[in-house]
């Protein structure tokens, strides 16, 4: 009977929400409990609207051209997944989901009828098994070699080191040259930064690159960090993105932290097609995947995480149309790509 009151409880919750919406207090409290998906830590960047429940947690989302775009799981407790889709899903009924893990994509597709289409892929590392070592790692030894024998150190910092000079000219060797892009990957200037990590490279002193961390939270604790923002001098030859990253995953793994989360690999998933999925929305992904490098470099992306060598897990889209081409548009718009 409690159990069946409980539910009851949740249900009529549902049906509203909350009426004022949470306090970013609150919202950051639901992170630190809920936020193991990648991306959990990015639905506080700015411009993001929110669907609140109280005692559950929130669904982090965007509109463009009318339409609703959601980033990531909802944060909650998995056991409300749900509770709290079913509510958002009475307000929004024709959102689209974005990078989503199996568990939420296969929830939308078998309780609410939305095809579940594979976006990507996203790669786990267990530190505590770690290491250089293996023939798919050379390039990583190959790019600290190079940054050794160009005198590049590289430690922690707290402070804003030329962020913005490095970012200007690194974005200007981008395939997108017009602005940063948002949504998938939260953008630098984000007011909360809570246990964001900051790791630059220094060539005889000067900054020349950095990578910042997001942390990434399990029962208020950090399981995890993932990289979200990236930029380097564009001289050298084997980049600064693997010698940044070995040297930060060792003081993570130090710290006892458990694992590394490489975060979106877009595009990056099997050919075999899955229950669920749309064929004509896969087809298309294919498409921009090998012919849409101008956009953005996802043959390099998928190369670069590839050869950490970490466990992969298939990312998916959950849309209500078939062929959803006018939000497939939007979505490229709402992150900048075009």
């Amino acid at each position: 009977m409690k159990d069946q009151t409980q539910t009851l409880e949740l249900d009529l919750r549902s049906l509203v929400g909350v009426k004022n919406g949470f306090t970013q207090s609150e919202r950051i409290a639901y992170l630190k409990r809920f936020g193991k998906h990648s991306q959990s830590f990015s639905t506080l960047q700015p411009d993001m609207q929110y669907f609140d429940m109280a005692e559950v947690g929130y669904v982090a989302y965007m509109r463009k051209w009318g339409m609703t775009f959601v980033l990531s799981d909802p944060v909650c407790d998995p056991a409300n997944f749900d509770v709290l889709l079913s509510a958002f899903m009475k307000k929004f009924p024709s959102a689209s989901f974005i990078q989503v893990s199996p568990d939420v994509a296969r929830l939308l597709h078998e309780k609410h009828s939305l095809y579940a289409t594979q976006f990507g892929s996203e790669m786990r590392i267990d530190l505590s098994k770690w290491s250089l070592s293996g023939k798919k790692k050379q390039v990583i030894r190959t790019a600290i070699n190079q940054a050794n024998a160009q005198n590049v150190e590289i430690r922690e910092t707290f402070s804003d080191d030329h962020r913005r000079e490095i970012s200007e000219a690194w974005i200007k060797t981008r395939k997108c040259k017009s602005n940063e892009i948002r949504f998938l990957i939260r953008p630098m200037n984000m007011e909360y930064r809570e246990n964001e990590r900051r790791f630059y490279a220094y060539q005889d002193g000067k900054p020349v690159g950095f990578i910042y961390f997001d942390p990434i939270y399990k029962d208020n604790k950090i399981i995890s960090y993932v990289p979200n923002i990236s930029r380097a001098n564009a001289d050298f030859k084997q980049g600064l993105f693997y010698p940044i990253m070995a040297h930060a995953m060792q003081v993570f793994k130090e710290e006892g932290v458990p694992f590394l989360d490489l975060g979106l690999i877009p595009l990056y998933f099997t050919e075999k097609d899955e229950k669920g999925e749309s064929s004509l929305l896969k087809w298309m992904e294919k498409k921009t995947f090998e012919h849409g490098n101008f956009l953005y470099n996802w043959k390099g992306l998928s190369f670069t995480k590839s050869r950490f060598r970490g466990e992969v897990e298939t990312t998916y889209n959950c849309h209500s149309r078939v062929l959803p081409l006018l939000e497939f548009i939007a979505a490229f718009r709402l992150t900048r790509l075009i």
